[in-house]
């Protein structure tokens, strides 16, 4: 095992990642398993990163001193790219006199300038993602070069200097990086294999992700710029395996039969949940580490296994983790709960379903149609972003939400529960309070980060980082820090009043649902606090509520 070659405080020049450009950073810790530093930036952004990634300030700068000596084809072009754009072509080359002169002052220029924080005021908060004022909305980073005593031409000229296209590669322009794709930290690239030729997924529902239906969109930039494509039908694999149940239903087929059978099913679905795990961390043994998920390459088996080890692994171009995210769990959930108010009409004898059975598919059918509905708002979460693909959320995909979220209604069927139209009535407002919570707030940050330049989101105010995006410190994320979750929590309550109070089992759900949402919080202030570091402080310090408002 070799050494460590950098000491915990030591000032060294540490790689932005995804990018090639080197800032001073200070080395705070060195884990002994992963090999991998944690330094701190100026601003206070902690990151973990490879030795690889880290250099010396002494070799640094002699690395700096040589790039004079370079050819005179590179230097030619050196000069081509750091003109101003202000300055006019010149139909002559330079004399070598010149051009030395010309280095030597932008060397001093660099050296007299530094990395500084756009500073945030009326005019600049009023977008996520690190939107810019509107009179330079073109540009999409959150960072500016600010400089000591040069005037604004050498302002222009110092970023040009800081060119963001790797220099061994010039001819590959398609690959040039953007600002942008600079401050994306996701740590993946699209991995694609062709060994596996079977589907892994049986059934219409995979079938139906598959069929060329349904616009493709572009996920987030990956670490080195490049977008993966999903193909966005979820809706439309709803509404044909609606289809699929009603033709069943008319030839008689009796789905009552999920619910004789619950456990068998749920039992079913968990040891396929196990061995599609198995698979998954099979398969990531071999992935490149540029593809492995940022919280799921420990070195540790079992929480790399349970975590996910590969980010997004995909055969072909089936990807594996967003169809299990959507497809299987909440339609099966949809599915379930049909069977369950089925089984309550004959085991009861009912010709119509009760009030509360009513209730509760209604509501969970608008969860599980508004999540379809908005099946590209997914592209942005940390499950697709940051989690890798492994046993939680496999198991969680294919087994908790069908057989745990569906408990409401398997509790009804079993203990029969009569309510008044009044408290009815209640219950509904309840809900579409909840539901209003959850969607306005997720469609308000899905908007943002897809589009921050949006008109109709200039009211909106936000605290720029260093990585390129912004905190927002209005609307729904001025309010609390997530109220997304609040509205998942009252929501949640909604689902089980219409069970009543007489046994726990349908508050099981909620009380599992705010301990998670809580769990997450705390993995996300976590998060939040390492990748936006004084900026993360500020905007705690401007929205002190977490979840519930005045409590917690």
């Amino acid at each position: 095992m070799p050494n460590r070659r950098f000491a915990d405080g030591e000032v060294v020049m540490g790689r932005w990642p995804g990018s090639v450009l080197y800032y001073e950073v200070q080395v705070t810790s060195y884990d002994d398993v992963s090999h991998l530093y944690t330094v701190k930036y100026k601003d206070g952004t902690e990151l973990a990163l490879k030795e690889s990634d880290i250099k010396s300030q002494s070799s640094f700068k002699h690395r700096k001193s040589q790039s004079s000596s370079s050819s005179p084809s590179r230097r030619s072009s050196s000069r081509s790219r750091s003109r101003s754009p202000g300055r006019p072509a010149r139909g002559r080359r330079r004399s070598s006199s010149q051009s030395r002169e010309h280095k030597d002052d932008k060397k001093k220029t660099i050296q007299e300038t530094n990395l500084a924080l756009l500073k945030p005021s009326e005019n600049n908060t009023r977008r996520y993602n690190g939107e810019p004022d509107s009179t330079e909305r073109n540009d999409t980073s959150c960072l500016i070069l600010e400089q000591k005593s040069k005037p604004d031409l050498e302002i222009e000229r110092v970023l040009e200097q800081y060119s963001l296209r790797p220099r061994k590669e010039e001819k590959k322009k398609e690959e040039i990086y953007s600002e942008k794709k600079i401050f994306e930290t996701i740590k993946t690239i699209e991995k694609t294999s062709s060994k596996t030729k079977e589907l892994e997924f049986g059934g219409r529902v995979a079938l139906f992700y598959l069929l060329p239906i349904g616009k493709v969109v572009e996920g987030l930039p990956l670490s080195n710029g490049r977008k993966l494509q999903y193909r966005i039908n979820g809706f439309y694999a709803f509404v044909l395996t609606a289809a699929a149940i009603g033709t069943l239903l008319y030839f008689q087929f009796e789905l009552h039969y999920l619910y004789d059978h619950f456990m068998q099913f749920a039992v079913s679905a968990a040891v396929f949940s196990l061995v599609l795990s198995i698979y998954l961390y099979i398969r990531s043994l071999k992935a490149p580490e540029e593809d492995l998920a940022p919280g799921g390459n420990s070195g540790c088996f079992i929480y790399d296994f349970f975590t996910g080890h590969e980010l997004n692994p995909r055969i072909g171009s089936f990807d594996l983790k967003y169809f299990c995210e959507l497809r299987p769990g909440l339609i099966g959930w949809v599915v379930i709960n049909l069977a369950m108010l089925l089984a309550e009409m004959k085991i009861h004898n009912q010709s119509m379903p009760s009030l509360p059975m009513i209730l509760v598919n209604s509501f969970q059918l608008l969860y599980v149609v508004d999540a379809l509905w908005n099946e590209e708002a997914i592209l942005t979460t940390m499950d697709i972003t940051h989690d890798g693909f492994g046993f939680m959320l496999a198991f969680g995909d294919l087994v908790w939400v069908p057989f745990v979220y569906s408990l409401q209604a398997f509790y009804l069927v079993g203990h029969p529960t009569a309510i008044s139209w009044p408290v009815a009535a209640a219950i509904t407002i309840l809900n579409c309070i909840g539901y209003y919570i959850f969607r306005s707030a997720n469609s308000q940050k899905n908007n943002f980060r897809r589009n921050p330049a949006d008109p109709k989101l200039a009211y909106l105010k936000f605290i720029p980082t260093a990585t390129g995006k912004g905190l927002l410190v209005t609307g729904w994320w001025g309010f609390v820090r997530h109220p997304n979750y609040l509205g998942d929590i009252i929501m949640a309550l909604a689902w089980s009043l219409p069970c009543g109070f007489n046994h726990i089992l349908p508050y099981f759900y909620v009380i599992y649902f705010i301990c998670l949402l809580v769990h997450r919080e705390a993995r996300d202030e976590h998060h939040c606090k390492q990748k936006y570091g004084l900026a993360w402080e500020r905007y705690c310090q401007r929205v002190p509520y977490r979840i519930f408002p005045y409590i917690y």
